[in-house]
């Protein structure tokens, strides 16, 4: 698989999660936080525990250690969001978490102690700037709600930038299973701590918790962890940051929501990043050189047509 193809299942991969706050959003109405999120990774963990037996008792040491390090990470990412949008506004929760895309070149240039490139720069940029327009945020007045999305975007930030340097070293589809496992079994013990966990007693509940699970945990979960093994984590992060557009075409197909004027822009400038983000520089100075050849050798042919004939 080379770098592209690793990047548009990416995408594939935040369609599933731009679906998920329809699903989250039903499941919370009959289920706690916990409750839902021991749910969702649980039913993950026991589908691709399941589809991939073989590698899944083939685990080693190392790839059970890094697999409970990222589990507390995605549990706080859906913690801090889950809770964060209790006591703030959906679009302000939702430019808020997509800080994960400056904060993944950040966590990366610290660990690697050098720059992001250019074009990753400029794709963060405009992508925060589209965000900014899509979610119709007016003004940043931060509560606590609003600082514990941008705690979750921080998680979101730290597990995207450690996945790209743990799959390299473990079990890829082994690590995927146990995150999962893990997350779950971290959940429901919180939940049986402080809630009381129960199974969903509605069909639309049930719906919620089955999407979550297979779709947006189980398949997503899996082809990320693959998918991040051809390409970087500064790739990632932007790639991820087409979350809420997804979300706002899911919310028009189901519930009929529709954009402003200034949510297509911000929804443009977004994908707008992404093609930032996917530029090759050194082909397009190739191609630019070629050109630059190329008007050389044409200039150089008409002045030797122009020379005056020899008698």
């Amino acid at each position: 698989m080379n770098q592209q193809r690793a990047d548009l299942m990416l995408v594939l991969v935040t369609a599933f999660w731009g679906s998920s706050y329809l699903f989250m959003k039903v499941g919370l109405d009959a289920l706690n936080v916990f409750n839902l999120i021991a749910l969702r990774f649980l039913v993950a963990f026991a589908i691709t525990a399941l589809i991939f037996f073989k590698w899944f008792r083939t685990v080693d040491r190392r790839t059970l250690i890094y697999s409970l390090v990222q589990s507390i990470m995605l549990l706080g990412v859906f913690v801090c969001i889950m809770f964060g949008m209790f006591s703030t506004s959906a679009s302000k929760a939702g430019f808020l978490v997509s800080l994960t895309v400056i904060f993944v070149p950040l966590f990366h240039a610290l660990i690697m102690r050098r720059m992001p490139e250019h074009r990753v720069t400029a794709g963060a940029i405009i992508s925060l700037i589209g965000i900014f327009l899509l979610t119709g945020t007016a003004s940043i007045k931060l509560g606590v709600g609003d600082l514990l999305c941008i705690l979750g975007a921080m998680f979101n930030a730290g597990y995207i930038v450690l996945a790209g340097r743990m799959i390299k070293h473990v079990r890829t589809i082994a690590f995927s299973i146990w995150q999962m496992g893990f997350t779950g079994i971290l959940a429901l013990i919180i939940s049986f701590l402080f809630e009381k966990p129960h199974l969903p007693g509605t069909s639309a509940a049930w719906i919620s918790v089955l999407g979550l699970g297979i779709l947006c945990s189980a398949a997503g979960y899996m082809m990320q962890t693959i998918a991040q093994r051809f390409t970087t984590s500064n790739h990632a992060g932007l790639i991820f940051t087409l979350e809420p557009v997804f979300a706002a075409l899911f919310a028009y197909s189901f519930t009929g929501e529709t954009l402003s004027a200034r949510g297509y822009v911000g929804a443009g400038l977004v994908l707008l990043s992404i093609a930032v983000m996917e530029m090759n520089v050194h082909v397009l100075n190739q191609s630019a050189q070629k050109l630059r050849l190329a008007h050389f050798f044409q200039k150089k042919i008409k002045s030797i047509h122009k020379l005056p004939k020899k008698i």
